[in-house]
């Protein structure tokens, strides 16, 4: 089973860190977990994962289900066993995905959709997503919640949080004793008394061992993010960890870390790197750009890991120009070693009682 420790609490903020502890190792908080939605971190090993920090990974429910299917993933020993990776893993519940679909139909009883892989017709109920979770053996698990888009009108968002506390029930009822920690998830959009109701009630009903904030990661910017984050997280336990959901600019883990929030999910690490788009401590710089033809200083020159350590600026430029895997793969692995070596400096901070100055001088240096 889960457990978590608050170990350090900023004097001047709401920014804490701690430790969360499971059966495949302990994990420092705040933390930032790579997302490996078909059971891989794109562009990198599981060895090179490990070698940036990362000690938990993500997976996605939906598409695991899709292709290969989550009676293969058991069968192979669990998704430990079948992705190669020894620390926690956490598998969201597949309702993202799903209600993004087009041919998305949501029904009192859950959602029925067409297949991305071959059309057939499906239905992921609040029962479906734990039981396929439960195959895929994660660490922790989302429950199944209805995540509205943005903008909504308040009758919609109404209706997702309706749909999330009722799917919430099931979802825990089918959960059961299993070892693994179901997390549920707050909703309600950009309306306060919504995101105080759903949280109020998960809160009173739910002893669960961690608590998520969804629906912040849908194109309504930072401003709001910040004001949903301020508003709900002091609403949910402070001796559980908090988790919001597929939130990752650099900014917005900053603003949320202040905030009291302990984990984070994002795809932009890995993606950006597809696009030879680079974090550095001065900001993000794109490598195609031919000013990084001649130029033979690292990536950031405040980096340690491979890519920095072993290649210039000039050698991923040409990577990326020459439409070379390495150039994605050497981009990967430095951008997900700065989101780690980010969160372990904010951690680091925290503890040692100076986050806001850490978080100005990072924030200044980083946007300048």
């Amino acid at each position: 089973m889960l457990r978590f420790a608050v170990e350090a609490t900023d004097s001047r903020t709401a920014a804490r860190a701690g430790r969360l502890t499971t059966a495949h190792g302990d994990v420092e908080t705040p933390v930032f977990m790579p997302v490996g939605t078909q059971a891989a971190v794109r562009a990198m090993s599981p060895d090179q994962v490990a070698a940036t920090g990362a000690r938990i990974v993500l997976a996605n429910t939906y598409h695991l289900t899709l292709r290969p299917g989550e009676r293969l993933v058991a069968k192979a020993g669990g998704l430990h066993k079948f992705m190669g990776w020894s620390g926690p893993i956490l598998t969201d519940s597949g309702g993202f995905q799903v209600f993004s679909l087009p041919s998305a139909e949501i029904e009192a009883d859950g959602v029925r959709f067409k297949s991305e892989v071959d059309g057939s017709e499906l239905f992921l109920s609040p029962e479906r997503a734990i039981e396929i979770q439960h195959a895929l053996g994660a660490d922790i698990i989302m429950a199944f919640d209805e995540c509205t888009p943005y903008p909504a009108k308040h009758t919609l968002a109404r209706r997702g949080v309706q749909n999330t506390l009722r799917w919430l029930e099931r979802c825990v009822a089918a959960h059961g004793d299993h070892p693994s920690a179901l997390f549920p998830i707050v909703q309600g959009s950009t309306y306060m008394d919504l995101r105080h109701e759903c949280a109020e009630q998960i809160v009173q009903r739910f002893d669960t061992p961690g608590y998520a904030i969804g629906g912040v990661s849908v194109g309504e910017g930072i401003d709001l993010l910040k004001q949903i984050v301020g508003y709900v997280a002091p609403l949910l336990p402070e001796d559980k960890p908090r988790y919001l959901m597929g939130v990752g600019l650099p900014e917005d883990l900053f603003e949320s870390v202040e905030r009291g929030i302990d984990m984070f999910d994002c795809v932009i690490p890995t993606r950006y790197a597809r696009s030879a788009t680079l974090f550095t401590r001065r900001g993000r710089i794109r490598m195609t750009q031919r000013r990084y033809r001649n130029d033979f200083y690292p990536i950031d020159v405040s980096c340690d890991c491979y890519a920095c350590t072993s290649f210039t600026r000039a050698y991923v430029h040409h990577l990326y120009v020459a439409n070379e895997i390495l150039g994605t793969i050497l981009g990967a692995i430095h951008n997900v070693s700065f989101y780690i070596r980010m969160m372990a400096d904010m951690r680091a901070a925290i503890l040692a009682g100076d986050f806001p100055s850490f978080k100005n001088d990072f924030l200044s240096s980083y946007q300048s």
